[in-house]
């Protein structure tokens, strides 16, 4: 699986939205295929929840949405190395105070270097969804402008 990975990350450079998503059910080993594709490459691997959080803190409660995305950003920058950026834990993204759309940011980012993200909600008939319908963080969106890569 960690082959075929490696091959897909090499291939999308090649593509406008370089993005690519690992999805699969919980405990599918969705985190470890990220952690050993970080350790081939000699790369590390952000987790978006802490790094993201710990910038947050720092921005007045009612002015954080407007900086969530710029600081995202940054830390894409910040982390990048050799034209790819691994990204892990990005539930912090869902969360509906900061107003942002996550997989449209995950493509901003797609179009400029190689990004491989763990998905934390659900894939099924070419969706991606995260969290239940009816809860406040439900998003449902197609998978136009990226590459899934199921685990199981």
């Amino acid at each position: 699986m960690l082959e075929r990975l490696n091959f897909l990350v090499d291939e999308v450079g090649d593509l406008n939205s370089k993005l690519v998503l690992v999805v699969g059910q919980p405990r599918s080993g969705k985190t470890r295929l990220l952690n050993a594709l970080a350790k081939g490459r000699h790369m590390g691997v952000v987790n978006v929840g802490a790094v993201l959080g710990r910038l947050l803190l720092e921005v007045p409660g009612p002015r954080r949405h407007a900086g969530a995305s710029r600081l995202f950003k940054e830390v894409a920058d910040v982390h990048a190395a050799e034209g790819i950026v691994l990204l892990d834990n990005i539930e912090l993204l869902f969360d509906r105070s900061l107003l942002l759309n996550p997989l449209d940011l995950l493509k901003r980012q797609a179009h400029v270097r190689r990004v491989v993200a763990v998905w934390p909600g659900g894939f099924s008939d070419n969706r991606l969804t995260y969290a239940t319908m009816g809860h406040p963080e439900y998003q449902d969106y197609g998978i136009d402008g990226l590459v899934p890569f199921k685990t199981n």
